[in-house]
């Protein structure tokens, strides 16, 4: 109920129909209300501002001139109104998912399941090394490797993450495989940056790539996978990477290194619908190819052996 000196917010919308409208009926018709509705809140919106804004007339209403000037900017309220709304549902439905980089690839192969599992939901794919803020919303999912330490976050398992030893044939016809491939000395590597030094691939390295020559450095595991297809040395990569990208060969049945692999989300998010339909995808996606993420599902087929060019090098 409107208190003069000020409106309903609602009153607006009778308003801006009986504009348009010009009679009480017509306006009681658009709005799927009773007449006498219409004339209440009318009568309410015009003692709120202090005058009249029609002149209810035999054959209908006629704006005033303060109606007149209040129309255009109702008007615009109206449409500021409706962008708020658009802007509320596109959000509603986009989830931004940030991933490591290796997993990146492994995500966008299945971005046509949101579809037609939950074809309201428009994934956005974060993807690379350095981790979002969830607590500062820069995300509303993260796939992370390694111990959450924030409680305020839920750490929900996935998995674990395997690592293993690459080299492309270009490589491996100018210098080989090594004969053990723990004793790395005299081969060039692709190494981590520093930022990444608490990685499994770095700290691999560390213990056992004495004598070696690095000939490369980087912070985008997808930049070492293009060095490493291209034979510029040896990578110890994440299996899920290695053992699918084109031109790279494994060079060890073994698993050299593990990561806990999580989906981390702030607790909130298991309130919003299109959020608990992405969790429900990655964490099915996860369960799915568990295997190629771990590296166990090369390491374990049968005839790995006589496909490992190690095997055929000596290691």
């Amino acid at each position: 109920m409107s208190k003069d000196g000020e409106f309903d917010w609602n009153d607006l919308r009778y308003f801006l129909e009986a504009a348009h409208a010009r009679s009480l009926a017509g306006t009681a018709r658009a709005l799927a209300v009773e007449h006498t509705t219409v004339g209440r809140r009318l009568n309410a919106f015009e003692r709120a501002l202090g005058a009249p804004v029609f002149i209810r007339r035999p054959d209908g209403l006629q704006l005033t001139p303060l109606g007149e000037r209040l129309l255009p900017l109702v008007e615009e309220i109206r449409l500021g109104v409706s962008a708020v709304r658009e802007a509320a549902a596109t959000d509603k439905v986009k989830v931004r998912l940030a991933v490591p980089s290796g997993f990146a690839s492994l995500v966008t192969q299945h971005l046509a399941r949101p579809q037609r599992d939950a074809p309201e939901v428009s994934l956005e794919l974060l993807s690379g090394s350095k981790p979002v803020n969830l607590s500062k919303g820069e995300a509303e999912l993260a796939l992370r490797l390694g111990p959450i330490t924030d409680e305020d976050l839920v750490a929900q398992n996935v998995g674990e993450a395997g690592w293993s030893l690459y080299a492309a044939d270009a490589y491996l016809a100018r210098l080989g495989a090594p004969a053990d491939p723990r004793q790395l000395a005299g081969h060039e590597i692709i190494g981590y940056d520093e930022s990444l030094a608490s990685t499994p691939g770095a700290k691999w390295l560390e213990s056992h790539a004495g004598g070696a020559r690095t000939v490369l450095r980087s912070r985008e595991m997808i930049d070492m996978v293009a060095a490493a297809a291209a034979g510029l040395g040896l990578a110890v990569l994440p299996c899920v990477l290695g053992d699918t990208a084109p031109g790279l060969k494994r060079l060890t049945r073994e698993v050299l290194g593990t990561r806990k692999l999580s989906l981390v989300y702030r607790r909130d998010m298991l309130r919003v619908a299109p959020v608990c339909a992405v969790i429900k995808l990655i964490t099915g996606l996860m369960r799915e190819h568990r295997g190629l993420i771990s590296g166990a599902e090369a390491s374990s087929q049968p005839d790995s052996a006589s496909k490992n060019p190690a095997a055929n090098h000596g290691v």
